[in-house]
């Protein structure tokens, strides 16, 4: 017996995203970045890009847990912030990105999977 997988319907599709949905994403997103700067602030080789880091991982996970608050309670705002977010969620993902840990890179991915659900949102 000879199977075929199609793996083309398993590729993220981010039009219309519902607030539950992407909720759950947010909240990934946030916790991903709350653990990275765990990790990160006890590193002791801790470098200026390794701050921006940082402080751009407090940024994300904050911004997060705000727009969570707006989609729980169905805040007519939430398509407003949810830009914003897409925007933070892009920069942190893409400075995640710059460091070749592993644990940096997934969290870079899921920052930027982050942004594109909120971009989606937002329209």
């Amino acid at each position: 017996m000879h199977y075929t997988h199609d793996v083309s319907h398993h590729h993220y599709s981010y039009t219309n995203i519902t607030p539950h949905h992407l909720l759950k994403t947010i909240q990934h997103c946030e916790e991903t970045c709350e653990g990275m700067v765990s990790m990160l602030v006890n590193k002791v080789d801790r470098s200026h890009s390794r701050e921006k880091q940082i402080q751009l991982l407090r940024d994300c996970a904050d911004i997060c847990t705000l727009m969570a608050k707006y989609l729980a309670r169905n805040s007519q705002l939430s398509k407003s912030l949810a830009q914003y977010c897409a925007y933070v969620c892009e920069v942190c993902g893409n400075t995640c990105l710059q460091f070749p840990d592993h644990e940096s890179q997934q969290c870079g991915q899921i920052c930027l999977n982050c942004a594109q659900e909120c971009k989606s949102y937002s329209v």
